[in-house]
């Protein structure tokens, strides 16, 4: 390796439904909803861990090891979990050499991770192989996804989900992608066509019950965030 390739692992996180959620609340809501991710992201970290920068609706995170990026991910995807207001999270990390470059990093492995990030559903973390190994150590309980093409990368790439919270009873409203409560009394429950739909508020049941088939392919049920 050269004096600025480093081996990192390297991890990508997301707001589910992002735009959904702008559209339906509003620039200021989720600009708002961005400062409070940021804010949970920085408490997640450890000593040696790195936000290098936030894209839009998402961080890159960089790590020493994977087991370092495991734990900081399960403590960032836990507090989200625990705010009530905060849309559901996905993510996917990948262990690689990158060059490092003015607190930035450039190469494959971190186009992998992002990669890997983009085909996680709500809810879900993807890993790659690297880290799965480490997951393994830490006792996570893993799932084996499948040998997966992913957007210009040229061979599939075997991918690991991390449980992180498999009886969880949470659904995301199909109109603005807010992570819900089941068991919330402020939780509005509507079933359509035979699903049992949620949605965070009277608004949110008005504009589906007026066209419910702009929002039929969001449509997510409780307890049971889609994979893709």
């Amino acid at each position: 390796m050269s004096a600025n390739n480093v081996e990192r692992t390297f991890a990508f996180v997301d707001l589910s439904g992002f735009t959904a959620l702008n559209e339906a609340h509003g620039d200021e809501h989720a600009v708002a909803m961005l400062a409070r991710f940021r804010k949970l992201t920085e408490q997640a970290l450890g000593t040696d861990d790195m936000l290098v920068k936030t894209i839009g609706d998402a961080v890159m995170l960089a790590f020493v090891t994977p087991s370092a990026a495991l734990s900081a991910l399960r403590r960032l995807f836990d507090l989200a979990e625990e705010d009530s207001d905060m849309p559901l999270l996905r993510g996917g990390a990948h262990t690689g050499s990158a060059i490092a470059e003015d607190n930035d990093y450039l190469g494959a492995a971190v186009n992998l991770a992002a990669r890997v990030a983009a085909y996680a559903g709500g809810g879900q973390l993807l890993v790659t192989e690297s880290v799965a190994f480490a997951a393994t150590d830490l006792d996570e309980v893993i799932s084996f996804v499948g040998a997966t093409s992913l957007r210009n990368i040229a061979e599939p790439v075997d991918l690991y989900e991390i449980e992180l919270n498999p009886r969880s009873a949470t659904a995301v409203d199909p109109v603005c992608a807010m992570k819900v409560s089941t068991t919330k009394p402020s939780t509005v429950h509507l079933k359509h066509d035979n699903r049992d739909l949620w949605f965070c508020g009277l608004s949110c049941v008005s504009r589906y019950s007026t066209a419910p088939e702009l929002f039929h392919n969001a449509d997510i049920g409780a307890a049971e965030v889609p994979r893709r």
